[in-house]
């Protein structure tokens, strides 16, 4: 079985939304070397390190996302799974992968559009950019849990939900932000690391 195959058994989607996920893989191979979107030892793992990583962000959504904003989206995780899976299961969701890095903007770019994806790309800070009142807010790799949650505070709708996956001291990274931020939280274990959880985060307000 071959890794998109064992993909689209764990992930249950179509024929077209894999071939979508092998033309990303093909993209950021291209593209890798010279911008170094993600580390080249993944690459070689790209459909559980990166593609199913990414994809249980958007399964431990339990509702319809309207808007969907992904911060700090470098290589596209997991900002352009979600999009791509998205496609087919929300298809009236819009989907802001915000990037400030301009080389890796316009991988971005060139990724929705090869991909046919409705996306915007936004190439700025995300301190600096307009509030963006998404109701699901992702970021992956990207800061501390206290960093995102300020991020989360200009960018997610009141009734919004924050998904950050985050590794074996999410429970300290927790704590820490608990000292500054009143929130709640629901730690959904990951599917590709024991240790390691998907934060669901809702009614976020400073202490």
């Amino acid at each position: 079985m071959t890794e998109s195959e064992a993909f689209a058994k764990l992930v249950d989607v179509s024929r077209e939304t894999i071939q979508r996920l092998e033309r990303l893989e093909a993209l950021l191979k291209k593209w890798n070397p010279a911008i170094n979107l993600v580390s080249p030892r993944t690459l070689a793992e790209v459909w559980t390190r990166h593609f199913l990583d990414s994809a249980q962000i958007l399964r431990s959504v339990d509702h319809a996302p309207q808007h969907w904003a992904d911060l700090g989206s470098g290589g596209g995780f997991p900002g352009l799974v979600v999009g791509v899976l998205a496609k087919e299961q929300f298809p009236d969701m819009r989907l802001t992968l915000v990037e400030s890095d301009k080389r890796k903007a316009a991988f971005l770019l060139n990724a929705v559009r090869d991909l046919g994806l409705s996306a915007v790309v936004a190439d700025k800070r995300i301190e600096s950019l307009e509030p963006l009142k998404a109701d699901v807010l992702s970021a992956r790799a990207l800061a501390p849990l206290e960093t995102l949650l300020a991020y989360a505070e200009r960018h997610l709708s009141p009734a919004g939900i924050a998904v950050f996956p985050k590794g074996n001291r999410w429970r300290e990274e927790v704590a820490q932000a608990q000292q500054k931020w009143s929130f709640a939280f629901e730690p959904k274990p990951s599917a590709t690391d024991p240790d390691s959880v998907v934060l669901n985060i809702k009614g976020l307000h400073r202490a």
